[in-house]
């Protein structure tokens, strides 16, 4: 009799482990890189990080952090259903010539948590 409740245990677990993986929201971004190429010095440069929800339930994005102050993020802050699109707006401060790479962590609901977004250029 154990025996059947401990399978039975093991068959439940299983079961619900699958359940919540079917019901994972999931990123599925048009591209997680962009260049904006040569950019003119004490000129701010944005871009529009768009995406679609993937998976089976809604995307919550919690944050968007930017690795320095010299960039700041704009996000879909309602929940964006299968199927539905959101976007993550990043704007980079050109203050200092030369070239940069910058990273965006993304916190979410999502199969992967901490998603990262890289903008990239060079100001002139």
């Amino acid at each position: 009799m154990k025996k059947i409740a401990s399978i039975g245990a093991v068959l439940i677990a299983f079961i619900s482990l699958t359940a919540m993986t079917l019901l994972t929201p999931e990123f599925k971004f048009e591209k997680e890189t962009h260049d904006f190429g040569k950019i003119p010095q004490n000129k701010d440069a944005s871009f529009e990080f768009k995406f679609t929800n993937a998976g089976s339930d809604v995307i919550i994005v919690n944050d968007v952090v930017p690795t320095c102050g010299c960039s700041v993020a704009e996000f879909t802050k309602t929940p964006v259903a299968k199927g539905e699109s959101g976007t993550i707006k990043v704007t980079y401060n050109a203050a200092t010539t030369g070239p940069f790479t910058k990273t965006f962590v993304v916190k979410s609901n999502t199969k992967t948590p901490v998603k990262t977004l890289t903008v990239k250029g060079i100001v002139e």
